[in-house]
C-alpha cells in the first residue's frame, strides 16, 4: 500500500495512526476513552517545536520545585484514596507540585504535552504496584525512579525527539473521539483503503479501569461511578463490569438479523451461563458480555463495510478465549460477521499461543488458545 487512508476504530494511544504517518499514508482513528483519545490525537500533531517543548518543560520543573514548600498536608489530603496511597507522600508532594505548575500556566499547545508527560511519569515514581491491567495500592514496591522532576524532563525529552522527526507535509492523520457502533464516528462512505486493528479482546479486562490512576490524579474523575459515567460509557463491553441482563437480551434480539451468529451466540450464552450457576454467587457473568460484544463487532464490521473503497482490506488481531472453560473462537466469529455483512475472509493466521499458565487450571481439554490475525477485503 503506498497511499490511502488506514482505519483504525479501536484507535488506543494510536499506534496505528503513528505507523501510518511514518510511511506516509492518511489515517482515521476512532477511540471511545477520552483520555486516550486525547493521548493518541497528540501523537499525531505536529505543531510545535521541539526546543520549545524542552524550554517550557524546563520552567516547569523550576517552577514545581520552588513550589514544592508550598504544598501543604491539606493540599496532598484532597488526593483520592487511590493516588495517596500510591506514592510516598514527598513523592505525591513533587507531584502534585508539577500539576499545580502546568494547570496554572495560560493554556496554549504546549498544555497538553506537559500534562501528558507528567501522566506518564505517574507509574514510574509509584511505590505500589500500578502496572497494568491492575492498580494494587495494597502491595509495595520499589520505585523504579526516585527524582520526579529528573523523570518528568526525560519524557518531555522522547516527545521532543518524536515531534521532530514527524513531517509536517504528510497526509492527514487524526483520531476521533467516538463510539465506532454508531455510523456518525466514521469518515465518509468509500474512503478507507485499509484497517489495521486489535479489537477488545474478550479476556474481562476493563480498559477504563486501566487508566484510573491518571484519570484521577488528573482530575477527569474522582469516584468510581464517575468513572463508570464519564469514561466507560461509550467503550464496547468486553468485560463484566460493563454487562447487565437487559443488554444482553436487547443484543440477542438484535443478532437474530445474523441468524447463524445469533445462534453460536446463544449457544456459547447459555454455556456460561449454565457454568457459573455451579458456581458460588458472584461470579462473574460472562454469559451477559459474549452477546454485547459480538453485537458490537457487527455494528462497527457494518460501518467498516461502507467506509471501505472497493479492494480495501482489513488486518486484524485478536486473540480467542475460554472464560470457566468454554472456548470462545473470537477470532472465528468475527470472520463470520464480517462474511455476513459483505466482506470475503482471506486468512486466519496465528501469530502465537497464550494462556498457558492460566489454561492448565482452566481451558478446555485440547483446545490451545492463541492470539490470530484475521484478514478480510471488500471486494
Amino acid at each position: 500500500m503506498e497511499e490511502g487512508t488506514v482505519i483504525d476504530c479501536f484507535a488506543g494511544s494510536g499506534v496505528t495512526g503513528t505507523a501510518a504517518r511514518a510511511v506516509g499514508l492518511g489515517f482515521y482513528g476512532i477511540e471511545a476513552h477520552p483520555m486516550i483519545a486525547e493521548l493518541a490525537s497528540l501523537k499525531l500533531q505536529v505543531d510545535v517545536e521541539p526546543d520549545t517543548l524542552r524550554q517550557v518543560a524546563a520552567e516547569i520543573a523550576g517552577t514545581a520545585k520552588a513550589r514544592e514548600a508550598s504544598v501543604t498536608a491539606n493540599d496532598l489530603s484532597k488526593e483520592t484514596e487511590l493516588v495517596s496511597r500510591s506514592f510516598d507522600p514527598v513523592v505525591l508532594t513533587q507531584l502534585v507540585a508539577l500539576r499545580h505548575t502546568i494547570v496554572d500556566r495560560e493554556p496554549d499547545e504546549m498544555s497538553i504535552y506537559m500534562k501528558w508527560a507528567l501522566l506518564g511519569t505517574l507509574r514510574d515514581v509509584a511505590t505500589v504496584k500500578v502496572g497494568w491491567p491492575y492498580q494494587l495500592p495494597g502491595k509495595p514496591r520499589q520505585a523504579r525512579f526516585a527524582d520526579v522532576g529528573k523523570r518528568f524532563l526525560e519524557r518531555v525529552e522522547w516527545m521532543a525527539e518524536d515531534v521532530a522527526e514527524l513531517a509536517e507535509d504528510r497526509p492527514s492523520a487524526i483520531v476521533r473521539l467516538g463510539d465506532s457502533r454508531e455510523a456518525s464516528s466514521w469518515p465518509k462512505p468509500g474512503t478507507a483503503q485499509a484497517s489495521i486493528a486489535s479489537p477488545p479482546y474478550l479476556n474481562n479486562f476493563d480498559y477504563a479501569d486501566a487508566t484510573r490512576l491518571e484519570a484521577y490524579f488528573w482530575g477527569e474523575v474522582r469516584s468510581w461511578k464517575e468513572l463508570t459515567t464519564t469514561i466507560r460509557g461509550d467503550m464496547i463491553t468486553a468485560s463484566t463490569q460493563q454487562s447487565s441482563v437487559l443488554e444482553k437480551e436487547a443484543a440477542l434480539k438484535t443478532l437474530e438479523g445474523l441468524p447463524e451468529i445469533h445462534e453460536t451466540v446463544t449457544e456459547l450464552a447459555a454455556a456460561l451461563k449454565a457454568e457459573r450457576r455451579q458456581r458460588p454467587a458472584g461470579a462473574k457473568a460472562y454469559d451477559q458480555v459474549v452477546p454485547a460484544y459480538f453485537l458490537a463487532m457487527s455494528q462497527i464490521l457494518e460501518n467498516l463495510y461502507l467506509s471501505f473503497d472497493h479492494g480495501a482490506v482489513a488486518v486484524w488481531q485478536i486473540g480467542d478465549s475460554a472464560p470457566y472453560g468454554v472456548f470462545i473462537d473470537t477470532p472465528g466469529i468475527i470472520g463470520r460477521i464480517a462474511e455476513a455483512h459483505g466482506f470475503r475472509m482471506i486468512s486466519d493466521t496465528v501469530i502465537r499461543e497464550r494462556g498457558q499458565r492460566w489454561r492448565r487450571a482452566n481451558s478446555p481439554v485440547g483446545v490451545t488458545l492463541a492470539e490470530r490475525v484475521i484478514c478480510f477485503r471488500k471486494d
